[in-house]
Formats: C-alpha cells, sequence, structure tokens
C-alpha cells in the first residue's frame, strides 16, 4: 500500500509558503495589469470614440487594432508565467520536494 502523504505539514512549510507568497503576488499583478488593458477598449471608445475611429491601414482603425492586441497581450502575459513558473517556481518545488524526500 502507498504511503500517506501529510498534506497539512506540507501546507505549513516555509517553502511551500514562500512559493505559493511569489506565485500569489505574481499572478494578482498580472490579473491587475489584464483587468484594466481589458476595459480600455470599452471605457476609451465610449469616452474618446474619435481616437478609436482613426484610421490607420484602410478601414482598419484604432479600436479593431486595440481590440487584436488584447489577444497578443495575453498570449505575452502567458508566455511571460510560463517562462517565470519554469526559473522560479519550479525550482522552488524541486527544493521543497527534496527536502521532504518525496522525488
Amino acid at each position: 500500500m502507498a504511503e500517506q502523504t501529510n498534506w497539512a505539514a506540507i501546507a505549513k512549510n516555509p517553502k511551500f509558503e514562500e512559493i505559493h507568497r511569489r506565485k500569489t503576488v505574481f499572478l494578482f499583478g498580472w490579473w491587475i495589469f489584464s483587468t484594466v488593458y481589458y476595459f480600455l477598449l470599452p471605457i476609451g471608445a465610449g469616452s474618446a470614440p474619435g481616437l478609436y475611429s482613426v484610421k490607420v491601414i484602410g478601414n482598419i482603425n484604432f479600436g479593431y487594432l486595440f481590440a487584436l492586441s488584447q489577444f497578443f497581450v495575453s498570449w505575452a502575459i502567458a508566455l511571460y508565467y510560463a517562462s517565470w513558473a519554469n526559473r522560479v517556481s519550479d525550482r522552488l518545488t524541486g527544493e521543497l520536494l527534496d527536502e521532504l524526500k518525496l522525488r
């Protein structure tokens, strides 16, 4: 039979708390940024319709480009998070697993 893992002890481990704190701070900051960026489109289009209707290329205006940029910003945040997780979170998790001899 498999050995039982003491999850409560792991949750109280200072390394686990550090991993959780860093991840929470990282994700909360980017959540705030992405929420503000998302709401810039409807708020900007409502308060500055002249800016959002400026033609950039043919019939494509600034509003269309700004809306499209939200996809690219989302992908960039996802790629940055994956890079950060590989460098920071995964390293700390590996240290925690080694310390707990779970690996």
